[in-house]
């Protein structure tokens, strides 16, 4: 069977098997995750065995180590994978939830109801336990979902589908309410994104150049961000040891994350207070400095070019500006953010309300470190990944991210006059 061909049934299938998922009932759902959970534990020492597989694989391609971290799969990597099953589960099934119901003066009731999205698609790299990730969230917000798993873990992630497999076929839902790609061949990915007949959303996890590709060639509709360039100002009415742990944790919690700080902003009158206070905690965690002309006056940085305010570094490294007011602060975020989170601490009311309502990006904090940007950090339950687009999903994309709204009529024989 060709490619194409394959792609083809894998989306007539999904289709078909979506209305029977958004037909099922919460308890259904939940029984067939806890039932994906259960063929995790039982099956954790094959599941581990083929992970091996690629691991081994990873090492003979010449994987780097971040990669190689990124693909392993141990026994406490299942124990997160069943956790994460459970806590979907026992989260609100927000299909059928209708809102705004109100009465017009013809006598019908007119509300919304949030419904599922239909078929989705997700494309995304190295680590397993995204296939879980995924198929939980779509499944519980009643969606049928294709997944294209990153070719270096596919022994891995055709372990994950048998148990997702045994877990539907248990609660009594179809075997393609959540169908893993098992093709290698980077042609499916092609198939998957232009299968508009079939999959009405798509969802790429990964590199900046994966989505650009998916982005540019998708005749689907795409949630997704490109970059996380994110921000933390220091405003001039901070509380310095607020705005010193901050700073701090933004940019070194984790580097290789897209809630990760990449460029600090100082107000003038408070930089030569926080900077060297701040150039020594950064020495100590090793992260590089880049600075504007008046940072490399106050500290010891290597001068910042036109670029790195523009980059995501994803590594021990820091650009910083000193500004000389919020207003230039927010317009330097206009410029170089990619809408994606930004932080200002203030202890000036004002200030923070003005920065939350100016600053235009899917996540804006006052006294916050950006990595909150997070679907569990905001209640959401797992993620299916976050969103800078400003249509439909913006943020972190959790259950209600991949449902939308109908609207319903309740009548007793209405009709127009």
């Amino acid at each position: 069977m060709s490619v194409q061909a394959y792609m083809q049934k894998l989306g007539q299938d999904a289709r078909a098997a979506s209305r029977q998922v958004a037909a099922a009932t919460s308890g259904t759902k939940n029984s067939a995750l806890l039932a994906i959970a259960d063929a995790l534990n039982d099956t954790r020492e094959y599941l581990i065995a083929e992970n091996a597989k690629d691991l081994q694989a990873g090492r003979e391609k010449g994987l780097d180590d971040a990669m190689i971290d990124r693909l392993a799969l141990t026994s406490q990597g299942v124990d997160k994978m069943i956790e994460g099953l459970r806590q979907v589960a026992a989260l609100p099934d927000p299909c059928g939830a209708i809102t705004d119901l109100n009465y017009m003066p013809s006598g019908i009731q007119v509300g919304k109801m949030r419904v599922p999205l239909g078929v989705i698609g997700i494309i995304y790299e190295s680590r397993p336990n995204v296939t879980i990730d995924a198929a939980s969230l779509c499944l519980k917000s009643g969606n049928a979902t294709i997944l294209r798993g990153g070719s270096e873990a596919i022994h891995s992630n055709r372990a994950v589908a048998k148990c997702i497999k045994a877990g539907l076929q248990q609660a009594g839902l179809p075997e393609t309410a959540v169908q893993v790609v098992e093709t290698t061949d980077r042609a499916a990915v092609g198939e998957l994104i232009t299968m508009d007949q079939y999959v009405d959303v798509i969802v790429p996890r990964g590199g900046k150049s994966l989505i650009e590709r998916i982005s540019r060639d998708a005749k689907v509709t795409v949630i997704k961000h490109l970059d996380g360039i994110c921000h933390v100002y220091i405003d001039d009415q901070a509380d310095l040891d607020k705005a010193y742990d901050i700073a701090i944790n933004a940019k070194t919690h984790r580097y290789g994350v897209c809630n990760a700080m990449e460029t600090l902003l100082v107000h003038q009158d408070v930089a030569t207070d926080i900077l060297p206070r701040l150039a020594q905690g950064y020495a100590e965690k090793g992260v590089e400095l880049r600075g504007c002309e008046r940072t490399c006056q106050i500290i010891s940085a290597t001068p910042a070019t036109e670029q790195d305010w523009a980059t995501e570094y994803l590594a021990p490294i820091l650009s910083i500006r000193v500004v000389k007011d919020m207003d230039q602060a927010m317009d330097h975020i206009a410029q170089y953010s990619s809408a994606h989170s930004e932080s200002i601490v203030t202890q000036d009311y004002s200030k923070g309300r003005r920065f939350i309502t100016e600053v235009d990006s899917s996540s804006v904090m006052i006294n916050a470190s950006t990595r909150f940007a997070d679907g569990f950090e905001y209640g959401l339950g797992a993620e299916i990944g976050i969103s800078t687009d400003k249509i439909h999903a913006r943020g972190p994309v959790g259950l209600e991210g991949l449902t939308s709204q109908k609207w319903v009529v309740l009548g007793d024989g209405h009709i127009r006059q």
